[in-house]
């Protein structure tokens, strides 16, 4: 079976982009098996971008080729990056999205993507997606050599992350990352944080921005429909949601919003 090939873009799908991607790869290799991870990546949010490709690598088979394309800089003289990460390979721009995956996932190696051979004979300086990262993804599918993409770098651009506070008295300070789909508040503070916290103090509550939202808990079904509650998400980190509605417009609060555990 040929690997899979995942996507990950901020294009949406209303337009043509993804499409093309996809008649790319298709054209290439017919027998690609093409998964859509997102195309509603917030547009140009590269952290967004980062986050969500870090929690679906783990997830995919071994020689999955992630295709992740957040491109702000698209056209200028930003490089391409194939990596390789826990015997799964992938795509991105050179910009911090592959940032979160770095931190936690081995490395196995990494390389600028500069042989044209394997880019369409045409390259459009606004649409890299379709004419370098689609072709590459394909070629790389029906078994092309990591090592012939271009030459092995030891340097990349990584995210300025904003990263929590554990104080000596188990109590965090941290902020909101992310919002999702259903309004959840994303912290920055890990599973690894609060069990540092926890060590030096029990019953934390948690407080975001002015709100104090109480001790943290299992699920969302343990406080009462249309209140907040503080708990540990799937992605291992502190989330803030409201039990059947919408945490980020209910309490009014932006991403970089303060959290406090006390």
């Amino acid at each position: 079976m040929d690997p899979v090939i995942a996507l990950l873009t901020d294009f949406g799908t209303r337009d043509h982009y993804v499409a093309c991607m996809k008649g790319v790869i298709l054209q290439i290799n017919p027998k690609a098996i093409i998964v859509d991870i997102t195309h509603e990546i917030n547009p140009q949010d590269i952290y967004h971008g980062a986050f969500v490709l870090r929690q679906c690598l783990p997830w995919f088979p071994p020689k999955t080729i992630f295709v992740a394309v957040v491109d702000p800089t698209v056209g200028t003289n930003r490089r391409i990056l194939a990596a390789r990460y826990n015997d799964r390979y992938v795509l991105a721009p050179d910009n911090g999205l592959l940032t979160l995956v770095h931190r936690d996932a081995v490395l196995q190696g990494i390389r600028s993507v500069e042989n044209r051979q394997y880019f369409a004979a045409q390259v459009s300086s606004t649409f890299h997606g379709r004419d370098i990262f689609a072709p590459v993804a394909a070629h790389l599918s029906k078994g092309l050599a990591f090592d012939h993409l271009g030459p092995a770098i030891d340097r990349m651009e990584v995210l300025s992350l904003s990263r929590p506070q554990v104080h000596r008295d188990g109590t965090v300070d941290g902020e909101v990352v992310l919002i999702d789909h259903f309004g959840n508040l994303i912290t920055n503070i890990a599973v690894t944080d609060l069990s540092a916290a926890s060590t030096r103090r029990h019953h934390l509550h948690v407080t975001v921005g002015e709100t104090v939202i109480g001790p943290i808990q299992s699920s969302y079904a343990d406080v009462p429909a249309g209140q907040p509650v503080a708990l540990l998400g799937s992605s291992q980190m502190l989330e803030i949601g409201i039990n059947g509605g919408d945490a980020a417009k209910t309490l009014g609060v932006p991403r970089g919003t303060s959290v406090f555990l006390r």
